[in-house]
């Protein structure tokens, strides 16, 4: 099954990322295409940087590689990592927002390449989804505003306004905002670092 619709460009650091983590994922093209729902050829595409695609298939690409949207739009925007500043200083209006799908609402990266560890803001008004994620890198969430239930393997937690967590690769875990305008910074582990 190919996209229907072409809304992002591929930026320079999407494809290669995207080939890095498939790698560190012990994926081929053709079972990174199976798992993904896309044709591996148009993987293929979006690896060599010569394809767009659409949210959706960027959301079905990260899912089956066990990461977030966020993430790999995040690599796009990004500098290749021999350009990456030693010193990185983002201000609170800098940029705009991404849409993501592992939240109603909207996710901004605080970093940009392939850094060690990816910071995002999180900012949902929505109950939930029912998606869990789990994938090999740790991962830091605090409740900057609001609050929110976390799901790890199976048990929840109600974490609040200054609340955190973090849990290790391998946990399978989910959160949903509880209640609106709730704002959550998650740090995640990159593949590979």
């Amino acid at each position: 099954m190919t996209p229907v619709e072409s809304e992002l460009a591929a930026g320079p650091g999407l494809g290669p990322h995207v080939r890095a983590l498939r790698k560190a994922r012990g994926l081929t093209l053709v079972t990174l295409a199976e798992a993904s729902g896309l044709s591996h050829p148009f993987l293929s595409q979006v690896e060599r940087g010569l394809a767009n695609l659409s949210l959706g298939s960027l959301r079905r690409i990260a899912v089956a590689l066990e990461t977030s949207p966020v993430e790999l739009i995040a690599a796009a925007e990004g500098a290749l990592d021999a350009d990456l500043p030693l010193i990185e200083i983002t201000r609170s209006g800098d940029g705009a927002a991404t849409p993501s799908s592992f939240a109603q609402g909207s996710a901004k990266s605080l970093a940009t390449g392939h850094r060690p560890f990816l910071p995002i803001v999180v900012t949902a008004d929505d109950a939930g989804h029912d998606e869990r994620f789990v994938h090999a890198e740790d991962e830091f969430l605090l409740v900057m505003r609001g609050a929110i239930h976390l799901e790890l393997d199976g048990e929840v937690h109600a974490l609040a306004e200054g609340d955190s967590a973090y849990f290790a690769g391998g946990v399978t875990h989910k959160w949903s905002a509880d209640g609106p305008n709730v704002q959550v910074l998650i740090v995640k582990q990159q593949a590979g670092a």
